[in-house]
């Protein structure tokens, strides 16, 4: 969901690290993401049929659409005609990117901070439907939520007890599914979860502390499906992808998506 929070949607996020500093792929909050041979082999692929037409940002957008729908997500239009931008940088990423550790405050600040409302905030973190996250990421939440040796209390007690069995203190491994049992499903299994005080980040949890959106989780939880989660993931990524959008004579196309021309 995040690859379009920093700047925008203009791939900064595939570029490689330069003399500068580096970049955003090699940013804490991103070192879990993957794909970008994927993305590499397709924008090759296009630059011998098409070159310089087709970007990067382009690209991606098309790619994050099309990997909902083959996990059983709904199709939604891809607006085209983005440019890339040249400018990745990894320190840029904590005055932007959402924290796992958000509070419902914060989130809904950080979401504001990009034109996002309420209702774009809860529907976008069903993209944890898809994807896991590290042991090393959920320590604090149970071993040490106040800083006093203790368990986040609006975690659901059993849901905790399992987590520990795997997850020791200070632990960096393994990995958890974001949504139980249903991690390679685009579904909405998550607001299930969420509803029932087993989501695993913080930042789900506190979906459940305003009246907006923790009434738009009770409703989605209904069904396996939701009532409308897949209209309204599509709606909410179509508002996310026209982020700092760059046209015209901004930015560039790449020629490869990891550098600058």
């Amino acid at each position: 969901m995040c690859i379009f929070f920093l700047k925008g949607c203009e791939a900064s996020v595939l570029l490689n690290a330069t003399k500068e500093g580096g970049a955003e792929k090699d940013g804490f909050l991103n070192l879990s993401l993957r794909g970008f041979d994927v993305i590499d082999d397709v924008k090759s692929a296009i630059e011998k049929s098409c070159p310089g037409v087709v970007s990067c940002a382009d690209i991606l957008a098309l790619a994050a659409r099309d990997a909902v729908q083959l996990t059983g997500g709904l199709f939604w239009k891809v607006e085209t005609g983005r440019r890339d931008g040249r400018i990745s940088l990894s320190k840029e990423i904590d005055a932007n990117l959402p924290f796992s550790n958000f509070n419902i405050t914060q989130l809904k600040q950080n979401f504001a901070s990009k034109g996002l409302t309420k209702k774009d905030l809860v529907v976008l973190s069903g993209a944890h439907t898809i994807g896991s996250a590290s042991c090393f990421t959920i320590n604090t939440r149970l071993y040490n939520f106040t800083g006093r040796s203790d368990t986040d209390p609006a975690l659901d007690p059993t849901f905790a007890s399992e987590l520990k069995k795997k997850c020791k203190p200070g632990g960096i491994l393994p990995v958890f599914e974001l949504d139980q049992g249903s991690s390679t499903i685009s579904d909405a299994q998550f607001y299930k979860a969420v509803r029932q005080n087993r989501g695993l980040l913080i930042s789900d949890a506190a979906l459940l502390d305003d009246h907006a959106t923790r009434a738009y989780v009770k409703r989605q939880s209904k069904s396996a499906a939701g009532a409308t989660f897949g209209r309204d993931f599509g709606k909410s990524m179509e508002k996310m992808g026209r982020i700092g959008v760059l046209t015209g004579s901004e930015g560039e196309i790449r020629q490869r998506c990891a550098f600058v021309n």
